[in-house]
């Protein structure tokens, strides 16, 4: 049901930008990349043009046929665009759906047959590419193409000046957005937000930034599907925070663009502050004036904490890890400092936050949990999604009343800390812990850029290493770092551009496996 105002209680994405033009309109973006969409609107832009694009986008969706409730799926190059895009569907109450640039063409094929007939916001690159096979007039409503023009398809840029239409609210347990999950473990999920839930995982991100006194400028590298980048800016934006959207983490460019824009947050996935070690030591000095640095979407290596901490010129800055789930968006964290990010145990995630989130550990094998017989990690927060699209009884299997069972194990420290082992997927026979050995060795050997623990093809813990510009990996270092694991077999060595990764940059552990399989099983 639309509504002609917005609930306290939710959290309306399509209102975000101009409700904080409202507040503060002179306050700039600057993007490290051009606007797919609009190609002419250069590299910074201001909250109010920001808010006046999205209008624009909204009444050319409109124009294209879009209607409240109706789904949206955006599937196109990575750029910052497709929030853009997204906050302009729901800003006429379409519900946009976010695909991930990196999905291949198959997988999105399958999605959008479950979508039942989206329309598709797409470009040329992917119709040409990833999506030339797929049967998209049977799988979409409507193909509409960011730029240029395609068979079938209409054009955004044939309704440019196309009336403007007024925000619409739906009723706020209806879907509002939907992303999907990592797809570590095959076809990803397609999990549904409505606008109460966002405002539930509003409620501590907007606690966290609470905490900043000064105003800061924040560097932001995260995927564009992803919900951490339409909460991320329904927190940022009304404070007035210049922000630098980036979509280029290579470490050289890094350097020049935060040479110039100086932040003092910075927010992006575990692999890339590993890519930024580089940086620690670089003549410009891109990293002094940070103040925090935060990741929200998986473990971090306290290595790496510890030394960009202390490239930070700053007094006393923090490290901010945070873990959540797409599901339920952000849950326990806890925050480091220079003295003792490298005393940290990297499987120590937390502590839930008073008020907004709690967790708790249940038996998997009727033993008390513990660190030798870990449970099931289970959360409690109001910004638990509503539903998988399609597939609510596989969502239901994961619901215990309020609480959320996740695919985690782990234990409660004496504490009180949460203490992440493993995925349950990736329990492997005769290792602990698979991420308590990756980071145990990962800290005695810094030349080591990653290193993934898979099940072999005899079911043996199997390390996948990649090192510093993939140099020849030292194999007597290599035994010294592994002599308390005698159980690992000889390491794979593997580029790290070759890694299986998903849109957040988690290795996709499964499909790792797969394809060592086939290259060390000879029956395969």
């Amino acid at each position: 049901m639309a509504r002609i105002s917005a609930d306290k209680d939710a959290l309306y994405l399509g209102t975000v930008p101009e409700l904080a033009a409202a507040r503060r309109g002179d306050t700039v973006l600057t993007l490290d990349h051009d606007l797919d969409v609009l190609p002419g609107t250069g590299r910074q832009i201001t909250v109010a043009e920001l808010a006046r694009h999205v209008a624009d986008m909204s009444a050319r969706l409109w124009a294209a046929g879009v209607r409240p409730g109706e789904r949206v799926a955006i599937h196109k190059a990575a750029n910052f665009d497709i929030y853009l895009l997204a906050t302009a569907a729901a800003r006429i109450g379409a519900v946009p759906v976010m695909l991930s640039p990196a999905l291949d063409g198959d997988s999105v094929a399958a999605l959008l047959e479950r979508l039942q007939g989206p329309h598709l916001v797409t470009d040329q690159d992917k119709l040409e590419g990833s999506l030339a096979e797929a049967s998209l007039a049977d799988l979409t409503k409507q193909l509409i193409v960011t730029a240029g023009s395609h068979s079938g398809a209409i054009s955004l840029n044939d309704l440019a000046g196309a009336p403007s239409q007024p925000p619409v609210f739906q009723d706020p347990d209806e879907p509002a957005l939907m992303t999907h999950t990592s797809g570590t473990t095959g076809l990803p999920k397609l999990v549904v937000h409505s606008a109460r839930s966002l405002r539930g995982r509003f409620r501590p991100q907007n606690r966290l930034v609470s905490l900043i006194r000064k105003r800061e400028t924040v560097a932001i590298h995260v995927s564009y599907v992803h919900s951490r980048m339409y909460l991320a800016l329904a927190v940022l934006l009304p404070r007035a925070m210049p922000l630098v959207i980036m979509n280029d983490s290579d470490p050289e460019k890094t350097a020049e663009l935060f040479a110039q824009t100086r932040p003092g947050f910075l927010e992006t996935h575990p692999n890339s502050f590993m890519e930024w070690e580089e940086l620690v030591d670089h003549p410009r000095r891109p990293l002094a004036n940070v103040k925090y640095f935060s990741t929200t979407f998986d473990a971090i290596h306290p290595g790496t904490m510890d030394r960009l901490l202390r490239a930070s010129e700053r007094r006393s800055p923090m490290f901010f890890q945070i873990y959540g789930q797409s599901e339920c968006g952000p849950l326990v964290g806890r925050g480091y400092t220079r003295r003792n990010a490298h005393r940290a145990n990297g499987r120590c995630l937390g502590y839930g936050m008073p008020g907004i989130t709690s967790f708790r550990l249940v038996s998997r094998k009727g033993e008390r949990p513990s660190r030798e017989t870990p449970g099931y990690i289970e959360v409690r927060t109001p910004g638990r999604a509503v539903t998988y699209f399609g597939e609510e009884e596989r969502f239901q299997q994961q619901v215990f009343g309020e609480w959320w069972r996740g695919g985690d194990v782990g234990y409660r420290s004496r504490f009180g800390c949460l203490h992440l082992l493993d995925r349950e997927v990736d329990v492997i026979p005769n290792i602990h812990s698979t991420l308590e050995v990756e980071a145990t060795v990962l800290a005695r050997m810094e030349e080591l850029t990653e290193l993934v623990l898979v099940r072999g093809p005899r079911q043996e813990p199997l390390p996948v290493v990649c090192t510093r510009q993939d140099r020849p990996l030292d194999v007597e270092r290599w035994r010294r770092a592994v002599a308390d694991f005698p159980q690992l077999s000889d390491p794979v060595q593997l580029p790290l551009a070759e890694l299986p990764r998903t849109a957040t940059m988690k290795v996709q552990r499964i499909e790792l496996a797969r394809r060592m399989h086939e290259l060390l099983d000879p029956t395969k």
